[in-house]
């Protein structure tokens, strides 16, 4: 079969022929695959960044997608650590991280969204208690994940959403999407009385926008739950101590690990009904994975995604 293959963390992929996949546990099934997504988490553990990385090659990437069983039906899977990802003709499954689909789904549609879109589903419903009427701010709000983040967290009653992101172009189109207000990264002491804030970039725009936002808030005993979820602008932040101590403030991560897989797998199909419905708005483009060499490091705002 062929699959797109890393053979080292400086390396880029390459389309090539690659051995049939083989099924080993109980609960494990070969699939096709129809669509598979490149997400900032596909390149971060193919080039060695992401701390779940396993530093073994070859690598096939790609660690989620839509696929077809033995039986015909469509799944959305999701795959462990693997190093036969989706970013192949076929891969190897394990069941019980796979949701069974409706046969008039758009895999690409899917398979573009799941990923990004569950980043901030899984925060808002398993990581924290989210309650009907909170106000929000999306740090990161003109990326995919918190586009559908401004939506997500409408859908599950934020009072407010305030997104804040750099590309003054890109943020002028968030209100469309349901967002009260677009703000710049100097401006987000107007979101200063948010009670929850969903980061997508942590670095230094998160530590730099900490303090001041609050130093401002109206009630500083109110509670403030910041969700680390991304790292775009850096892996690590500096995080004045006085931010701990000014103000209840509460630092938490969602991710792979912070959130049990059951829970992950558990909100799925909630998740794929609403992409499926048109109730997420999703930026998809299909590229044939022969192409990945050319694609894997495109700068778009679409998200990508790879047919075989």
């Amino acid at each position: 079969m062929h699959a797109a293959i890393i053979t080292a963390y400086d390396a880029p992929p390459v389309y090539g022929e690659h051995p049939e996949p083989v099924a080993r546990g109980e609960h494990d099934m070969v699939v096709d695959v129809l669509a598979a997504g490149l997400h900032h988490l596909t390149r971060s553990k193919a080039d060695g960044s992401h701390y779940s990385t396993s530093g073994v090659f070859p690598l096939v990437p790609g660690m989620d997608g839509v696929v077809r069983d033995p039986s015909g039906r469509l799944r959305y899977a999701a795959l462990d650590d693997t190093n036969l990802g989706t970013f192949a003709e076929r891969t190897v499954i394990d069941s019980r991280r796979s949701i069974v689909l409706p046969d008039d789904v758009d895999p690409v549609r899917i398979a573009a969204a799941m990923n990004p879109g569950m980043s901030s589903w899984v925060a808002l419903r398993r990581r924290i208690t989210f309650r009907e009427g909170q106000r929000v701010l999306i740090l990161g709000a003109t990326g995919n994940a918190g586009r559908m983040a401004i939506q997500i967290a409408k859908r599950f009653g934020a009072a407010q959403v305030f997104a804040a992101g750099r590309d003054a172009t890109r943020l002028a189109a968030l209100t469309g999407l349901g967002a009260d207000r677009a703000l710049t990264f100097d401006d987000v002491t107007a979101a200063a009385d948010v009670d929850v804030v969903l980061d997508f970039v942590w670095g230094e725009p998160a530590a730099g926008a900490m303090l001041p936002m609050l130093t401002a808030r109206a009630d500083r005993s109110a509670p403030l739950t910041w969700i680390q979820i991304g790292s775009m602008a850096g892996a690590s932040a500096p995080v004045p101590s006085a931010a701990l101590r000014a103000a209840r403030l509460n630092i938490v991560g969602s991710g792979i690990g912070s959130v049990p897989a059951r829970d992950f797998i558990a909100e799925l199909p909630e998740l794929a009904k609403a992409v499926s419905e048109g109730a997420i708005d999703v930026r998809a483009r299909a590229v044939p994975l022969a192409r990945i060499a050319q694609a894997w490091s495109e700068k778009t705002s679409e998200r990508l995604v790879f047919v075989p």
